[in-house]
This record gives structure tokens, C-alpha cells and sequence, in this order.
């Protein structure tokens, strides 16, 4: 029998993975320490995602993919020994603690002390996003109930140490937490000063949005809840899907609700028929171009030199609330989301720029004295994975009246965030097609966008963009692959999925072929730099200068001169 090469063994347990989640997920639960978590996490061990560094070392601890996981789930998930996954937000009314994680918008409750439900509102992508975190946690638990036991029987003094920590918070003095960090370093196998710069960080998140419960309390409650497992069964951690989960999963139930909200809007302003530009972005940086300038003199912010456009941006950052109160005066529509989708939208009517004043750098033109003609931009925040396909499908659908009504849609422009494979950090990618990681489906576009639309200082590519199933779901072999293969420059996780669905609208005559379409993304990551994967942590300013860029490249193709 022929031997796999390591990208085939990565594309298995890719497939497996998935398998194996929605199979736990029709069955109705799964604990991760027994046959079918234990299924799981030999899948992830096989693949060894680059985000996760070294889990498959079962000598140390992997605190740069722990920190990346916390951020991801709920406060005080490594406490919970009950988990609960269901489809629709029950607890308006309830005295639970609603939580959202620092940076995965979801909505979570703690029901107890010891249970934990996440609210699955955005699709497949988010199931196997949350298995594939438990998953990581409950490998890492594992190396850590390693550590508290001495082999001849008994606590180690570190252990011993660590549970007083916890179980008994006091004041400590500076000495007294250094060696407190110094013993949690031996427990986790990781130099001190690693270490410390783990717990900085988490503490620094923690003050600021009470986002986790610190580096100590998650060691510790992680080691023990597999301790206590060991004990007796009736203490394992154990993962529920209430029965209706996987009903609605594709049903699409929240993105119709989503766009019924928009296209209500649209009518309610008198917008429905003007025509309609889609931008799937992030929601500053459209404000901050159209507006920051004439926000800055209004209010008097001080700013550097104007010339420089992407320094001027740095400058008002810290007053963006100047900047989007100026905004909603001059033509800005806020649509917070109702829908659970966790999609908010912007609506910006052009007609009311031309008077704005606008950054010298800028080549827009909002002189158009026909009003009724000026375009409406719609910017939507980020959707998750295949949740796009969804939204944009919902969105682009005509409404239900006689005859149905659609929207007068001229062009969509989706720009994001992605991992570089052919450049580095900061770098622009135009993507000329979408290979969907785990299927047969790729798709060629016709993209607005070129190289030369980008002014010189940063490195533009252009080639096939891979969507894939999850930013824990890929590792160097299988991403070299699809380099080799595929000549792709990047990876992303919606990209494919909206193209399908805009495909689909084209085909359906529910938008036109002449239906302008632009694919950009900057790169947040190289997957395949070590120390520069999204676990690395933020881009910060430097995203600053790339984010900017492309927006400003956007805007002039929708109101250029």
C-alpha cells in the first residue's frame, strides 16, 4: 500500500475532523476525554496546525495557542465540566451572564458555575470553530494534570503552590508573584520569561474587559478538571447539541432576518432605488476616510501633517466617536444587528458628502447634482466562514412582493484580513480565484481590482485565494500544497463562500452580469513564518497603512473622479 505524503495525511484529518463533529453533533453530545474526543484529538495532532504551535509536544504547554483560544472563547470556560450548543439565544429575559469573547463575536452564557451554553448563530464554521478550541484545550489539560502529581504519589510543590494561588486570592507583593510565575513556569514547561509575557497579556485584556479569568486560574482549573475526570466518570467534561441544532444549520433562518432588516432600512430612508454598492469590511475605515477630515476640523482634533494620509488615520483613531458623531450628521445610517447573525451594517448616502470636506489625498467626486443617482454604500462587518455564502445569498434575494422587488445592486466589494503565503505581513492580496478547502468547488472572478490600482510602498499579489474550513484547520504541508498546486497566495475563510452565493444571484437574475466585483485582502499573518501566525497576535498600527489602502482603492472604483 502506497504511504500518504504528510499533505495527504493532513487533508484525512481535515475530513475526518468534520466528519467526526457533525457526527457528535446529530448524536447529541461527545466528551472530549473519552473514545469520540479522543477521535477528535487525534485528528488535530495529525494536522498540527501551524496556529497551535507545540501541542503535539507533550513536555510543554502551548501558551501562545492557549492565549489564541481564550480570546476566542467565553470567561471561565476551563472551569465548565457542561457545555451546551443550541441554535437560538433563549436567555433575553434570564439572570444569566451573558458573555462575548474579546475577539470571536458569539454569544455566550454562563449558566452555573460549572455550565456553559454558547449560542450557535453563524453556521457550520462556527460548530467546528468551538470543537476545534475545546479540542486544543482539553490536549493541553491533559500535559498539564501531568505536572501536578510527583511519580511516587502526592501534589508537587509547585502544584501545591499554584492551588493556594488560586483557591486563596490575596494581595501579593511583587516578589511574591514573580516566584508565584516562576512556579507556574515549571509546571507548564515553558521558560519564565515566556511565561510572563503570557500572563501580561492575559492580565492586560483582563483589566481592560474582564475577558478571561488570568493565566493562573486557567492552568489551574484546566489540570484539575482533568484530575477530577480521572477520579470518577461522572466528572468529565462533557459537549450537549440540543436536538434542533443541526436542523437549522443552512436553513438560513438568521440571515433572512439579517437582510429583511436592511432592506426594511433602505425603504424607511427612501434609498431602496438608488443604486447600491456591497462592501464587506471591517466598520472604521470607511467612516475614517469619508469623514475623519472634515470630523478633525469640526472638532478640533489635533493631528499631524495632513499630507500623509495614513499617519493622519493613526491620529484619529482615539477619537473615533468625534468622527462617527460628525458622520451620522452627514449622510451615515447605523444598523445594529438584531437578527443574531452579529453582522452590523453601515449605510452611507453619498448625496450628502458633497459637502464634506475631503482629505487632499482623496480623488472622490461627489458633485453629481442629480441626487437621485448618487450611490449608497452598504458596509457590512465580517461575516464567519460559510456563514457569507448565507448573508450574501439572503441579501441578493428579491423581495416577496408582487412583482418581487430587488435591490438596484451595481457593484460588491469584499476586503479582509487573510494569511500570506507568497509575501509577508502587511502585504495586499487580489484574489483571481476560490479554491474552497474540503470540496471540489473553485471559482474564478472576474476581479475590478489590479495591481496597479495600488500605489507603490507595498507589495500587491495576484492569484488564486484558498477559502478554508478554519483558521485551527490547516498546517504548513497542506498549505505548501496548495502553493505548489495551485500557485494560491493566500488563505481566507469567507471569500469562496460570497462568490458562491453572488454566482448563484447571477444565475438566478436576481443581480446583473454587469455587476461589478472586487476581491482585496491584507495580510494579518504568514502561516508559514514561525512566530508569525495569527497566534502571534495582532497587527496593531502596522494594519494601518494595508487596511487603508485598500479601502481608499474601493471607494475611488465606487466614486472616483
Amino acid at each position: 500500500m502506497q504511504d500518504l505524503t504528510r499533505s495527504q495525511k493532513a487533508r484525512f484529518a481535515i475530513s475526518t475532523f468534520k466528519t467526526l463533529a457533525k457526527a457528535n453533533a446529530l448524536r447529541g453530545f461527545f466528551r472530549p476525554s473519552g473514545r469520540m474526543g479522543g477521535q477528535l484529538a487525534d485528528c488535530l495532532l495529525t494536522l498540527n496546525p501551524e496556529i497551535y504551535g507545540s501541542m503535539t509536544d507533550p513536555r510543554v504547554v502551548e501558551l501562545n495557542g492557549l492565549e489564541y483560544v481564550i480570546d476566542r472563547l467565553p470567561r471561565g470556560v476551563e472551569e465548565c465540566t457542561r457545555i451546551t450548543l443550541t441554535e437560538e439565544d433563549q436567555f433575553g429575559e434570564s439572570v444569566f451572564e451573558e458573555i462575548v469573547p474579546l475577539r470571536r463575536r458569539r454569544t455566550c452564557c454562563r449558566i452555573s458555575e460549572t455550565e456553559m451554553c454558547f449560542v450557535v448563530t453563524r453556521g457550520l464554521s462556527e460548530i467546528y470553530d468551538i470543537l476545534t478550541h475545546l479540542t486544543f484545550l482539553n490536549i493541553e489539560s491533559g500535559k498539564i494534570e501531568s505536572r501536578m502529581m510527583r511519580e511516587s504519589g502526592g501534589m508537587t510543590n509547585e502544584w501545591r503552590d499554584l492551588k493556594t494561588f488560586v483557591e486563596d486570592p490575596k494581595t501579593v507583593s511583587e516578589h511574591e508573584l514573580e516566584q508565584a510565575i516562576w512556579n507556574l513556569s515549571l509546571i507548564v514547561g515553558r521558560p519564565y520569561s515566556e511565561t510572563r509575557q503570557t500572563y501580561e497579556r492575559l492580565e492586560k485584556s483582563r483589566a481592560a474587559a474582564n475577558t478571561n479569568s488570568g493565566l493562573f486560574s486557567i492552568i489551574y482549573h484546566l489540570g484539575n478538571r482533568v484530575h477530577e475526570e480521572r477520579k470518577a466518570q461522572e466528572n468529565m467534561l462533557v459537549v450537549s447539541f440540543t436536538p434542533s441544532l443541526m436542523n437549522i444549520i443552512a436553513h438560513q433562518r438568521n440571515g433572512e432576518r439579517w437582510a429583511r432588516s436592511i432592506k426594511t432600512r433602505l425603504r424607511e430612508l427612501g434609498l431602496h432605488d438608488r443604486p447600491l454598492h456591497i462592501i464587506s469590511a471591517n466598520l472604521h475605515s470607511a467612516v475614517n476616510l469619508l469623514y475623519g477630515f472634515a470630523a478633525a476640523r469640526a472638532c478640533a482634533i489635533q493631528t499631524e501633517a495632513d499630507e500623509d494620509l495614513y499617519n493622519f488615520i493613526g491620529c484619529i483613531r482615539e477619537n473615533a466617536d468625534d468622527v462617527f458623531n460628525y458622520a451620522r450628521q452627514n449622510g451615515l445610517h447605523e444598523i445594529k444587528d438584531q437578527s443574531g447573525s452579529h453582522i452590523d451594517c453601515q449605510l452611507i448616502d453619498t448625496a450628502c458628502l458633497d459637502s464634506v470636506p475631503q482629505h487632499p489625498t482623496h480623488r472622490f467626486d461627489f458633485s453629481d447634482p442629480d441626487k437621485k443617482k448618487a450611490p449608497v454604500l452598504l458596509v457590512m462587518d465580517y461575516a464567519f466562514g460559510a456563514q457569507a455564502f448565507e448573508v450574501m445569498d439572503c441579501l441578493l434575494d428579491p423581495d416577496t412582493d408582487e412583482p418581487p422587488r430587488r435591490l438596484n445592486v451595481k457593484s460588491i466589494s469584499i476586503m479582509g484580513k487573510a494569511g500570506v503565503l507568497a509575501g509577508k505581513k502587511g502585504d495586499i492580496m487580489l484574489a483571481t480565484a476560490h479554491v474552497i478547502e474540503g470540496t471540489s468547488d473553485n471559482y474564478t472572478c472576474k476581479n475590478d481590482l489590479k495591481k496597479s490600482d495600488f500605489e507603490p510602498g507595498i507589495d500587491v499579489y495576484s492569484g488564486p485565494m484558498i477559502t478554508v474550513l478554519g483558521t485551527s484547520l490547516q498546517n504548513r504541508d497542506l498549505l505548501q500544497r496548495f502553493q505548489e498546486s495551485w500557485q494560491t497566495i493566500g488563505l481566507e475563510m469567507e471569500g469562496g463562500h460570497y462568490q458562491r452565493a453572488i454566482s448563484a444571484a447571477i444565475l438566478k437574475g436576481h443581480i446583473p452580469r454587469s455587476v461589478k466585483t472586487r476581491y482585496a485582502y491584507y495580510a494579518s499573518d504568514n502561516p508559514l513564518v514561525s512566530g508569525q501566525t495569527l497566534a502571534a497576535g495582532e497587527m496593531g498600527v502596522e494594519g494601518i497603512r494595508p487596511t487603508y489602502m485598500v479601502t481608499r482603492v474601493i471607494l475611488e472604483k465606487i466614486v472616483g473622479k
